[in-house]
């Protein structure tokens, strides 16, 4: 059975201001598969780190922490202990924690068991986005993608969406590429067999479309669809 039978993850991958997340709701929305924000998860985590007065170094801690913990995303929000913790997560401090937790291998392994456990709880039928997705999480994923603009390109669409500044948004950004370029751990780098999309001239909609191309050409169908019935039908 072929990859896009068994699994059809679609793996959208990139750094911060690309429009992952934009796109790859719009790609699962047409395919009618579910879309997971991984660095919700990570998110998650930074909250649960300062709720527990945890020191970010302390990786044992942490991950003892999250091994218990019921973390949960549906529907584009992220709840912790049954709690819609989205709004909480989108902090800027959480968002320095969650860079600094990001390059420990135990925190990793854990929410990267949690991320393929919410994958196959659903089917397969996923498209997910982050920085390691087809590199670690999902490296037999039928489609993986990765999208990429101009350092300057990327810090212009972020400060629109936010209330800091070009320059502010710009050191930030440049900050997080070096840590997610650099760690040793699951390095922010195109998966083998990826397709690279410059999305700084492209609209989201041109960005999407050109995804569900690749989908198709790689035989991941919307569900519902007659081959995509066929396929499950024999799993």
């Amino acid at each position: 059975m072929s990859a896009a039978a068994t699994r059809p993850v679609v793996a959208i991958d990139g750094p911060g201001g690309v429009g992952k997340t934009t796109v790859s709701r719009g790609v699962a929305r047409t395919l009618g598969f579910q879309s997971l924000d991984t660095g919700a998860f990570y998110r998650a985590a930074a909250l649960l780190v300062r709720l527990h007065r945890i020191e970010p170094e302390d990786e044992a801690a942490v991950a003892a922490v999250l091994a218990g913990a019921d973390l949960d995303y549906r529907d584009g929000a992220m709840f912790v202990e049954g709690v819609d913790v989205s709004a909480a997560i989108r902090t800027e401090t959480i968002t320095a924690a969650s860079s600094r937790l990001a390059p420990l291998p135990g925190l990793r392994m854990v929410l990267v068991n949690r991320q393929r456990a919410w994958v196959d709880a659903r089917g397969g039928r996923a498209v997910v986005e982050g920085r390691d997705i087809g590199t670690v999480v999902f490296p037999d994923a039928a489609v993986k993608v990765y999208l990429d603009a101009p350092p300057r390109v990327r810090a212009r669409r972020r400060a629109g969406e936010t209330s800091t500044t070009l320059r502010e948004v710009a050191t930030q950004l440049g900050k997080r590429d070096r840590l997610d370029s650099t760690r040793a751990t699951s390095p922010l780098t195109p998966a083998r067999g990826a397709v690279a999309i410059d999305t700084s001239a492209l609209t989201a909609d041109e960005v999407i479309a050109r995804v569900l191309e690749l989908c198709r050409s790689r035989g991941v169908e919307p569900a519902g669809h007659p081959a995509e019935r066929q396929d499950r039908a024999g799993d």
